[in-house]
C-alpha cells in the first residue's frame, strides 16, 4: 500500500512540474517584457538627465506629482518592496494598480535626479503582475502566492540580469532561515525565460570586471574579515538612515505634498553645491569606477544621504543599487588601509553591505558569482557571511521577518 501511495505521488508531483513549467514560462514571457519595458524606460531617463542637467530643479514638481499619483489611486502608502513580502506571507494578491504606479513613478525618480535603484520597485512591478495573472487563471491562494514569487525573479533577472541571485533572493529574503523549496523551479524557469526576452530586446546583464584581485591565504582571509566587519556595521548605519528619513520628514513636513516638494529641493541644492550629479540616480558610473579602483572617499556618505532624502520624502525606486554604490564606495575607500587593492575592496563592499542590508546570504553569494565571474568566490562567500552575522536583525525591510536565530541552531524565539 505504502508503495502504490508513493507512485501515486509522484504521478501527482509530475503533474504539478508540468503545470507549473508552463505557468513559469507564461510568467517569464509577459512579465519579462514588462520588467524589460521597465529597463529601457530607467536607461531612456537616465540618458535624458544626463543630457539635461537642469532637470534636477524639477524634482520638487516631480514629487508632488508622485504624491498625487498615489493619492488619486487609492494607494497613497503604496510604493514600497515590503508589500510583496506581505503578499507572499499573507496570500493577498497586491492590487494590478501597483504595476503601473511603480513602474511611472520609478521612471520620473530617475529622469528628475531623485537618488534611487531599480531592484526594489521591479520586485512590486512583477510580483503584482504575476499575481493577478494568477487570479486571472483562477488560481487558489497559495498558488497566486507562487506566481508573485515567479514575477519577482522574472523582473530582477530581466533588469539586472542575474538569475540565479534573483531566484534566490526571491525565495530566501522574505523569512531569513527558511526557503520556500517548492518555488525554486517555477521561479528559476520564469527568472531564465525573462531573461532570454530582456537579451532579445537588448537589454545587456549588468557586470563588472574584476582586474584586481588577491590570493587564498591567511593574511588576505584575515583581511576581508575586517572589511566584511565594518560592510555589517555600514549596513546597520544605512538601514537605519533609511527607516529614520521617512519619520523626520512626516514630523518635518506633516502635509505629503510639501514633504515631496521639501525633499526634491532638498537633493536639488545639494546637487548644486556639490557641482556633481554623481549622487543622482542610480550613480552605475561611479559603481563601474569603484571597482576600477577609483572612488572619492566620502562618496558612501553623500549617497547614503541622498538616497534617504529622496526616499523619504516619498519618491519611488529601490535601494539595492544605492546599496552597491554604497559598499563599492566605501570598500574602495577601506581596502588600502587594510592592505587590499582597491578595486577588490570595492567588490568585497558591495555583495558585504547588500548581505548586511538584506539579510540573503546565499543569494549574496550567487550574486558575487554573476557579477564578478567566480573570481575569488571563496573570500567572496566569507565576506557574505560574515556581514550577515554582525549585521544582526537590523534590515532594509520593516516587513522582513527572522524564522532562526543567527547565533544558535534554534528558532529565534527561543533566543
Amino acid at each position: 500500500m505504502e508503495k502504490q501511495n508513493k507512485w501515486k505521488e509522484l504521478g501527482l508531483y509530475f503533474s504539478g512540474c508540468v503545470k507549473w513549467l508552463a505557468l513559469a514560462v507564461l510568467v517569464g514571457v509577459l512579465v519579462g517584457a514588462c520588467g524589460t519595458a521597465f529597463g529601457v524606460g530607467l536607461h531612456w531617463a537616465t540618458q535624458t538627465r544626463t543630457a539635461n542637467p537642469w532637470l534636477i530643479w524639477l524634482l520638487p514638481l516631480a514629487g508632488v506629482g508622485i504624491v498625487t499619483m498615489y493619492r488619486t489611486a487609492g494607494q497613497p502608502g503604496g510604493g514600497s518592496v515590503n508589500a510583496a513580502f506581505v503578499a507572499v506571507r499573507t496570500k493577498v494578491v497586491m492590487p494590478l494598480v501597483t504595476a503601473p504606479l511603480i513602474f511611472i513613478a520609478t521612471i520620473v525618480t530617475h529622469l528628475f535626479g531623485g537618488s534611487a535603484g531599480r531592484e526594489g520597485a521591479g520586485l512590486l512591478l512583477g510580483g503584482s503582475l504575476a499575481g493577478q495573472l494568477g487570479k486571472l487563471l483562477r488560481l487558489d491562494d497559495t498558488d497566486c502566492r507562487m506566481m508573485t514569487m515567479c514575477g519577482m525573479a522574472a523582473v530582477f533577472s530581466a533588469i539586472f540580469g542575474t538569475p540565479l541571485a534573483a531566484v534566490v533572493f526571491t525565495l530566501e529574503v522574505g523569512s531569513v532561515g527558511t526557503m520556500y523549496y517548492a518555488a525554486l523551479v517555477p521561479c528559476l524557469v520564469a527568472a531564465l525565460t525573462a531573461l532570454g526576452v530582456a537579451g532579445l530586446a537588448g537589454l545587456e546583464p549588468t557586470a563588472f570586471a574584476l582586474t584586481q584581485t588577491v590570493a587564498m591565504s591567511p593574511a588576505s582571509v584575515a583581511k576581508v574579515l575586517v572589511l566584511a566587519t565594518l560592510a555589517g556595521g555600514l549596513s546597520i548605519l544605512f538601514c537605519e538612515l533609511l527607516h529614520a528619513a521617512p519619520r523626520l520628514y512626516a514630523k518635518a513636513f506633516p502635509n505629503p505634498y510639501i514633504r515631496a516638494a521639501a525633499g526634491g529641493a532638498l537633493v536639488a541644492v545639494l546637487t548644486f553645491v556639490l557641482h556633481t550629479t554623481d549622487y543622482n540616480g542610480a550613480g552605475e558610473h561611479v559603481i563601474h569606477a569603484a571597482i576600477a579602483g577609483q572612488a572619492v572617499p566620502w562618496a558612501f556618505v553623500l549617497k547614503m544621504l541622498f538616497t534617504a532624502l529622496t526616499l523619504g520624502a516619498g519618491f519611488k525606486g529601490g535601494e539595492i543599487v544605492p546599496l552597491f554604490f554604497t559598499g563599492a564606495t566605501f570598500g574602495c575607500a577601506v581596502a588600502p588601509l587594510l592592505g587590499l587593492p582597491a578595486g577588490f575592496g570595492a567588490a568585497i563592499g558591495l555583495v558585504s553591505l547588500f548581505c548586511g542590508a538584506t539579510n540573503a546570504p546565499l543569494a549574496s553569494v550567487f550574486l558575487a558569482a554573476e557579477l564578478f565571474g567566480g573570481q575569488c568566490l571563496p573570500l567572496f562567500a566569507l565576506a557574505c557571511a560574515v556581514s550577515y552575522g554582525f549585521s544582526g536583525y537590523f534590515s532594509l525591510y520593516s516587513e522582513q521577518r527572522f524564522i532562526f536565530s543567527k547565533l544558535r541552531a534554534e528558532p529565534r524565539e527561543h533566543e
